[in-house]
């Protein structure tokens, strides 16, 4: 039998007669139906091959899963971080709003004071001196922080800032002996000062006369009276209660309920006017004076 490639035929006379199979093998499978059911039983065959020729496309594709941009993660994780820290920062209002059911005149004002505007910051640094709760944060007026504005975090009310840089601020905590800030007892309306006692878990409520209603237990908020901080944010919880028959007044202490010694994440309350414009000094508030 003479074979139909000679040791001297050509490599393109090779490829002329194999095309021309082909393209018989290709017009023969498109009209003869054997060749429909010959492809359709031999289709398992070639499984292995499609599966071969996949398999890089798909290793590729998990090793650029496992090593995704180790920036971006952060940067996501950043993202979700602030967004979570508003959403539990706006729901500690509920504290109050529950509270203010009874009273239909507040209760039809909550919806207004739940629409602060705020901005996310984060302790950068702690003051030196123990007597001195003071904080930084990396705020300042580029971000159109101003003296005076009310900070807190996720708990309740954190102090007020008192020096604002360009690129960061100073926060005076809630605790520092020099500090003071107007509060209500949630349950029945009482109003009082929350006075800092210079440590960081206790607070002090001035000049409460021995007869007043207040228990261990109660919440303490902002009032808003004086419009330093606005009202209805979580400053404390009465801790103890002392009466002495001989006083005209009680000595009352609370807990903070702000995370004072390990927040990381803060928020800087601009009320529901929302943000100053930058460098607009005629419209910011007066100096921060503290117990103001």
């Amino acid at each position: 039998m003479k074979p139909v490639f000679s040791q001297r035929s050509s490599i393109g006379q090779r490829l002329l007669i194999l095309g021309g199979l082909a393209l018989m093998l290709i017009f023969l499978s498109q009209r003869l139906p054997f060749f429909e059911k010959l492809r359709e039983k031999s289709s398992w065959l070639v499984a292995p091959f499609y599966w071969l020729v996949d398999t890089p496309s798909k290793i590729v594709a998990d090793i650029r899963l496992q090593f995704a941009s180790r920036n971006e993660l952060l940067a996501e994780n950043e993202r979700l971080r602030a967004e979570a820290l508003i959403l539990e920062a706006r729901m500690q209002k509920y504290v109050e709003l529950s509270a203010e059911n009874v009273r239909l005149r507040e209760l039809m004002n909550s919806a207004e004071r739940l629409r602060d505007t705020v901005v996310v910051a984060e302790v950068v640094g702690v003051a030196a001196d123990p007597n001195r709760h003071v904080i930084t944060v990396d705020k300042g007026s580029r971000q159109n922080a101003f003296v005076g504005q009310p900070v807190i975090d996720a708990q309740g009310l954190v102090g007020q800032l008192i020096e604002v840089g360009k690129l960061y601020s100073r926060v005076l905590m809630i605790t520092d002996a020099s500090h003071a800030v107007p509060v209500r007892v949630s349950r029945n309306g009482l109003r009082a000062v929350a006075q800092g006692t210079g440590l960081i878990d206790e607070l002090r409520l001035a000049h409460v006369a021995a007869t007043t209603d207040i228990r261990v237990g109660d919440i303490l908020v902002s009032s808003g009276l004086g419009g330093r901080f606005p009202a209805g944010y979580p400053v404390g919880e009465v801790t103890e209660v002392l009466i002495d028959p001989g006083k005209p007044f009680a000595e009352v202490r609370a807990r903070p309920l702000a995370e004072l010694d390990r927040g990381r994440n803060l928020l800087l309350v601009f009320g529901k006017s929302g943000m100053l414009s930058e460098g607009d000094s005629s419209v910011q508030p007066e100096q921060a004076v503290p117990g103001a």
